[in-house]
């Protein structure tokens, strides 16, 4: 019973960070302009990986999508890919979680599994490593150009989608690696079980030569 509070436990950190990290994708402020030096401030700048917009104090937003794939800078473009893997690696391993899991009647038996319970923490922990490099990576563009002092255009501090991504991808890599864990515990307790029932053999076959040992002491 363990194992199986375990896994359920595991499946609900994997999937609530897996939500998070879909949410990331299309939260707006991944960026925000700095205040820092101003007195007076009549607009905000903010964007994330697919536009860029300004608020004004009046709190009407204007906004201007991003036109072209190929003409976005880099870092941009390595972002984007990475969340959509996340969250594609993120649908897989909830399918094969649902599907390995002990409490649900699917799956074949307790080896195969197991075996398709570690597919879906291997899934899990790669959504969150590519989530974790997404949010990282942007953030590291915004601190580099903050602390620049030779950069003169308008500077950003990290928005709350960069935290919200770092969170999701800390229990997507936690959940995976408890579902990682099962598999070893499954393991050894198949293996456990079959040294039990191969030790009544191997009396009987001991007793049989014992018994051939004494006909032929008596003959």
């Amino acid at each position: 019973m363990s194992g199986m509070f375990q896994e359920i436990m595991a499946f609900v950190l994997a999937t609530s960070g897996w939500v998070l990290e879909s949410s990331t994708l299309s939260t707006d402020y991944w960026k925000v302009s700095s205040n820092d030096g101003s007195v007076i401030t009549t607009s905000t700048f903010w964007a994330n990986l697919w536009k860029q917009c300004v608020t004004d104090s009046t709190g009407i937003s204007n906004c201007r999508d991003f036109q072209s794939m190929l003409a976005l800078d880099g870092y941009l473009q390595a972002c984007r890919g990475l969340m959509i893997a996340s969250i594609c690696s993120g649908l897989f391993g909830s399918v094969f979680a649902l599907v390995g899991m002990k409490c649900t009647k699917v799956g074949g038996s307790d080896r195969n599994k197991a075996r398709i319970a570690c597919f879906a923490g291997v899934n899990f922990i790669l959504s969150g490593v590519c989530s974790l490099s997404a949010c990282s990576l942007y953030a590291h563009r915004i601190t580099t150009e903050f602390f620049d002092p030779m950069f003169m255009s308008q500077k950003y501090e990290l928005g709350a989608a960069l935290f919200i991504g770092w969170a999701g991808a800390i229990l997507c890599i936690l959940g995976g690696s408890i579902f990682c864990f099962s598999l070893t515990d499954s393991f050894s307790r198949t293996g456990q079980t079959k040294s039990v029932n191969e030790r009544p053999a191997a009396d009987n076959s001991n007793s049989s030569r014992m018994q051939h040992f004494d006909k032929n002491v008596y003959v």
